[in-house]
């Protein structure tokens, strides 16, 4: 369905979209001079004047412009189809930086509350989620510049999910890629290295993700973690070095005795759900079950900072699938919990399929609204509190991805790379390395090329484009 919009100002265009696309995710918006509207959005001086079939309202905007012109779109939206957004009209994908920056100024929590609900039409729930989020962020974000984290991604999946956009292949019909891949990536790794060291660096954090880190056989993993271990872990020494296992099909005793091995000491096994109809219909290629059973594996083998990543609002799935899901993850007692909302981004099939009129899938929004409270409760029942939080664009209802923990068993990792506050070399195939100016208060990126076959006959290139962007901090 095609909803059209006619708009007076080019200059509100962007912000008038994500107003109506926070209400109709799914429609094809279009922002025109037609005649013929759903919507008419109408600025005359310091009049905003929006018409459809059923209103015509006429409001005096406030002196702050363009987030005036959002909360009064926002507010009539949310009268006309009965749906409640506590995030308002707040769409950055950062806000509990917002928080941070504010508390920083050594603003109370009651005037951040204030500032959240004035500007943004916040719910008090969701203002209160970044403060408490901010405060806990404030013990780990360091601006020291010496200290840079380290990611390295895997650009193999055993198979590849419904909702997915990532660069990450179906090993089964990639082979032949991965022996050039894991050569490229072990010389970007030495490289690295080498860089760090002649720069007396501090290596903070090693995050491993991907795709999936596991989807490669024992013997391929053994030697990657060996080169890690050599070139990032042993030299470095740094607090956190965390592998994204991910799928637990792709997991074996043998892999999970290299990590105890090579000292990684936080790991993920991320179902996404605990229902099998789910986990079939969206392609992940497991079950419940082995998910339990490597779970209590990796326990067995002394692994005590195991996190678990759920997604909320997956296909088919409504509050019954996520009260299932809870009852699990609480049985297993991981040390994190990661809640995902759904994103439909429009690399995925599942993108695809929607564009081609397949079945909708979207639950109601209030469903939504007590799935994540659900999973909110869970992270109480596990004593877990939130720790860190992104925003993403498309996600479903509008909502937010929560990583929670208990006391100690945080991702530092994480909370650095959201709040923009330590530099990250960046390892692997579509990998964007970030270097933070602080005192010009900005941050360059360099990203490697996301195909495969370019990243291997491109890599000493990749490899150059990374030193000489990190040499205008580092000079």
């Amino acid at each position: 369905m095609i909803l059209n919009i006619t708009l007076s100002d080019e200059n509100l265009r962007y912000d008038v979209y994500q107003m109506f696309n926070i209400f109709f995710p799914l429609e094809d918006i279009k922002i025109n001079r037609a005649d013929d509207f759903d919507y008419k959005i109408t600025i005359k001086d310091s009049l905003l004047i929006i018409e459809n079939k059923e209103v015509l309202r006429e409001v005096s905007l406030e002196e702050d412009g363009k987030e005036s012109v959002k909360r009064e779109l926002f507010k009539l939206l949310s009268e006309l189809t009965k749906d409640y957004y506590p995030w308002g009209t707040l769409i950055g994908i950062r806000p509990s930086k917002i928080a941070l920056s504010l508390l920083n100024e050594g603003k109370s929590k009651e005037e951040i509350r204030e500032y959240f609900k004035n500007k943004y039409l916040t719910s008090k729930e969701k203002s209160d989620l970044c403060i408490e989020i901010a405060e806990r962020e404030k013990g780990f974000v360091d601006v020291k510049k010496e200290k840079i984290s380290i990611y390295i991604g895997m650009a193999f999946c055993p198979t590849r999910c419904l909702y997915c956009s990532f660069a990450s292949n179906p090993i089964a019909g990639a082979k032949k890629q991965v022996e050039p891949y894991i050569s490229a990536l072990k010389k970007e790794i030495d490289a690295m290295s080498k860089y760090i060291s002649s720069k007396q660096l501090e290596v903070n954090t090693v995050y491993f993700g991907g795709g999936t880190p596991t989807s490669v056989d024992n013997e391929e993993f053994e030697g990657l973690m060996a080169e890690i271990y050599n070139n990032l872990i042993e030299p470095f020494n740094p607090i956190e070095y965390t592998v994204e296992c991910g799928r637990p099909d792709s997991i074996t005793k043998e892999k999970l005795e290299t990590m105890k091995r090579y000292r990684v000491d936080r790991i993920s096994i991320n179902p996404q759900s605990m229902n099998d109809v789910t986990l079939k219909n969206i392609g992940r290629g497991h079950t419940k079950e082995q998910v339990i059973n490597k779970f209590n594996l990796a326990r067995s083998l002394g692994f005590d900072n195991i996190n678990m990543d759920i997604i909320v609002g997956l296909p088919g799935e409504g509050i019954d699938e996520i009260n299932n899901t809870f009852i699990d993850i609480l049985k297993l007692k991981p040390e994190s919990l990661t809640v995902h909302g759904m994103s439909i981004k429009r690399a995925s099939r599942l993108h695809e399929e929607l564009i081609l009129g397949k079945k909708l899938y979207r639950p109601a929004q209030d469903e939504l609204n007590r799935m994540y409270e659900k999973t909110r409760e869970l992270a109480m029942d596990l004593k877990m509190e939130p720790y860190y939080m992104y925003r993403q664009k498309n996600m479903v209802g509008n909502m937010e991805n929560v990583g929670y923990s208990l006391s100690n068993k945080e991702c530092i990792y994480n909370m650095l790379m959201i709040e923009d506050t330590e530099t990250i070399i960046a390892i692997g195939a579509d990998a964007v390395s970030k270097v933070v100016f602080h005192d010009e208060n900005r941050i360059e990126r360099f990203g490697n090329v996301k195909d495969v076959k370019e990243y291997v006959n491109r890599i000493d290139e990749m490899i150059q484009g990374k030193i000489d962007l990190l040499d205008t901090l580092y000079e």
